[in-house]
């Protein structure tokens, strides 16, 4: 069956504060062991490979099969890194070995009274099968936001 070549753009801006210093939410991306406690699927994926590499030029991947599901794999190039202010990323995914998306993505986080302001603004490109999951993207983002404010509190 032929593949149906077309794409799809999606971007989006999700905010979400978190009751610690920007330091402390810094780190749960900076600190390889940190990140792992949080980033991910939980107990819906089994892990597969990953790499850590958090410097400009560095690479991070992150693969796991969904239970009774596809095999995800997430390669991210860090782009610019600025300590407790931001991080910009360009990253691929794929699907069971298909390419699936390319984006970027911008982390920004601010202080705020109370702890820190998090924002997580996304362009991305959709190919072929997959330009119909470009408006998903934001739920999987807002899903980790979630993990992620989990393991901050």
């Amino acid at each position: 069956m032929a593949i149906e070549r077309r794409i799809a753009r999606a971007e989006f801006t999700l905010t979400r504060d978190y009751p610690v210093p920007v330091g402390r939410a810094w780190d749960a991306f900076a600190d390889e062991h940190q990140k792992l406690s949080w980033w991910g699927a939980g107990d819906a994926v089994t892990p597969g490979e990953w790499a850590f590499d958090f410097r400009v030029g560095g690479r991070d991947i992150a693969e796991g099969k969904f239970h009774d599901g596809p095999v995800s794999r997430y390669e991210a190039t860090y782009t610019d890194i600025v300590e407790q202010l931001r991080i910009v990323t360009t990253y691929d995914m794929w699907i069971d070995g298909s390419h699936m998306s390319t984006s970027i993505a911008t982390l920004e986080f601010d202080p705020i009274d109370g702890g820190t302001r998090f924002t997580h603004t996304e362009h991305g490109v959709f190919f072929d099968q997959f330009w119909a999951d470009g408006p998903n993207r934001a739920n999987g983002t807002e899903g980790l936001l979630a993990s992620l404010g989990d393991y901050l509190s």
